[in-house]
């Protein structure tokens, strides 16, 4: 069966870290993220595999290959503009007509059982069956509304956080009120099964989003798109602190504090503590790095302290848009951790 990895975006959220690479391209846990999503279709049975690109289309293709050490075979889609969600698909629409086939986003790590999804859909004959979850903390994702049977009815905006500035999961975990007044809005994975038919909905030879070009398209005309709701993990890293969020809840449950990539040097008499090290890192004696994120070939200087906050270096960086300029790093502020 057929997948489809979306690799093409700029990233810019995941900046700096995205200028030398792009998003499906940067590490977790010394393994190009990408590497995840392969490996997560090819377990499922998905095995012949289109990646499409646009920026820094090399990073992807290094990390890669021709997909055969993943017991995949990969053929990329090179867009010279970017096409969208949807857009993606019309360009290798010729290759999506055989048999249903998987979409998923190329910047998650999840262990949600597709096969699970694909035997839904075929169940229920769905034109396209979306992973959707619970968004308990209700985060800035656009809600999805279902109905009867599990009937994709549309989508709406970013749900509103709760008056006190709670989220659902903190409140059933001590018994507040209010966690079944209020249930979760459900949000979309970026996980989906589509049928070939779903194509006829596509537009064609421009730019198109699957969410607001073709499923509502699709259900006006009464088709059924259906909803696959899951708890299982499922963690999506499209910003930096939920890069490093993503990065320290698998280290914790590694029992480890921190992740160091290939070269990586920290001196004795220095400190790490819920951090990713890339690679060719040095951390000085005496220096102190918690909760943050070093890119490549970053030295952290004898008695620095780099604290809530991502590092590259500053020659990487062709434009800076934020943060501030230390000896040869590019010093990037992210959200103070919080603390029960």
């Amino acid at each position: 069966m057929k997948g489809v990895i979306l690799a093409a975006g700029f990233g810019t959220r995941l900046w700096p870290l995205t200028e030398d690479r792009t998003k499906p391209a940067i590490p977790f846990l010394n393994r190009p993220l990408i590497a995840y999503g392969v490996e997560y279709l090819v377990s499922h049975g998905f095995d012949d595999i289109i990646i499409n690109l646009h920026h820094q289309p090399e990073s992807v293709r290094d990390a890669v290959g021709d997909g055969s050490a993943f017991g995949a075979r990969v053929t990329y889609s090179q867009e010279e503009e970017i096409l969208g969600t949807s857009g993606a698909l019309d360009r290798v629409r010729h290759l999506l007509t055989d048999d249903d086939f998987a979409v998923i986003n190329g910047k998650l790590v999840t262990s949600i059982d597709l096969g699970a999804v694909l035997g839904h859909h075929r169940q229920r004959g769905a034109v396209a069956t979306l992973v959707l979850r619970p968004n308990a903390a209700r985060e800035r994702f656009s809600m999805v509304n279902i109905g009867e049977g599990g009937k994709v009815l549309g989508f709406s905006g970013y749900p509103e956080p709760l008056e006190d500035g709670s989220d659902l999961l903190s409140r059933e975990a001590t018994g507040q009120a209010g966690a079944e007044a209020n249930p979760a809005p459900l949000m979309f994975t970026g996980i989906q099964i589509m049928s070939p038919r779903i194509l006829d909905y596509v537009p064609r030879g421009r730019f198109s989003h699957s969410t607001v070009d073709v499923y509502p398209k699709a259900i006006a005309t009464g088709e059924l798109v259906l909803a696959y709701i899951s708890e299982a993990d499922w963690f999506e890293m499209s910003t930096l602190d939920r890069y490093l969020e993503a990065s320290v809840t698998f280290l914790h449950k590694q029992d480890k504090t921190f992740c160091a990539g290939p070269d990586t040097v920290i001196a004795d008499g220095s400190t790490v503590i819920d951090s990713v090290l890339w690679s060719h890192v040095s951390v000085e004696q005496g220096a102190t790095v918690i909760h943050s994120v070093i890119g490549d070939n970053v030295t952290v200087a004898a008695g620095m302290t780099i604290k809530n906050a991502v590092v590259v270096r500053r020659d990487l960086v062709t434009n800076i848009e934020r943060g501030e300029i230390v000896g040869d790093n590019l010093i990037v502020p992210l959200k103070p951790v919080k603390t029960s």
